[in-house]
């Protein structure tokens, strides 16, 4: 099965709160609305700045995409 990069989801338990979840090498899910991550593998590499800037950069992929998908929420509910 081919899974989407990024998924979004929520939680009755957590009805404040909002979370990505990137199915792809590093796999995390993040908390949104709390900007907090939850790293489901190990980020692996020899160098250490290379690999925490490469994290960083796919968190903020998150972040863009969620509110790009947001916006398309938006949209829909203003048609």
């Amino acid at each position: 099965m081919k899974l989407p990069k990024f998924l979004l989801a929520d939680n009755s338990e957590f009805p404040e709160d909002l979370f990505v979840v990137h199915t792809e090498y590093p796999r995390f899910i993040l908390n949104v609305e709390e900007e907090e991550v939850e790293w489901l593998d190990d980020l692996e590499g020899d160098d250490e700045d290379q690999v925490a800037e490469e994290a960083t950069k796919v968190v903020e992929e998150a972040f863009k995409w969620c509110d790009a998908e947001l916006e398309k929420y938006d949209d829909e509910d203003e048609a």
